[in-house]
């Protein structure tokens, strides 16, 4: 098993900050969290939010504190990424605190790779549970600001 940080699949490119305040709802910010992840994998955006809101239908992936990690598996893909959109303002998410959302970290791989999907998810997990780190995120001014914000995480987490 090799050992992958988070800023291994999620460079400061896939990182979106919504200052202007223009997304309003989940639909939207699974939008643009595909059309960054898409090029990345080499799938059509379209594709990966039609995945993306699938998983969503069944369950929300916002669990609380103001994240949520949409996640899902695609055949066609060989590779995984990571992309981040920051909604400062908050979009409301089905999250299962009710709370809206401001930190939408989602991640896309191939199918057949169960067990590192989960570990990724797992040290996603571990990043955002910290108050501090969710709290950077949700006040980063740019993609830049919040790139930071994970490296130091994950220095600390080692």
């Amino acid at each position: 098993m090799v050992f992958m940080r988070l800023t291994d699949i999620l460079p400061e490119q896939r990182i979106y900050v919504d200052s202007a305040g223009t997304l309003q709802d989940k639909a939207g910010a699974l939008r643009v969290l595909s059309e960054i992840i898409g090029p990345a994998l080499r799938c059509s955006p379209s594709t990966v939010e039609d995945f993306l809101s699938e998983r969503e239908r069944l369950q929300s992936t916002g669990i609380g504190d103001g994240v949520a990690i949409p996640h899902t598996s695609i055949e066609q893909v060989a590779g995984r990424a990571a992309a981040l959109v920051l909604c400062p303002d908050g979009v409301p998410f089905d999250a299962i605190d009710g709370g809206d959302v401001k930190i939408v970290l989602g991640v896309v791989g191939p199918k057949e790779a169960t067990g590192e999907h989960l570990r990724v998810l797992a040290r996603i997990s571990r990043v955002l549970r910290d108050e501090a780190t969710r709290q950077a995120l949700a006040r980063a001014a740019s993609a830049a600001d919040a790139f930071r914000v994970l490296e130091t995480r994950e220095q600390q987490l080692g």
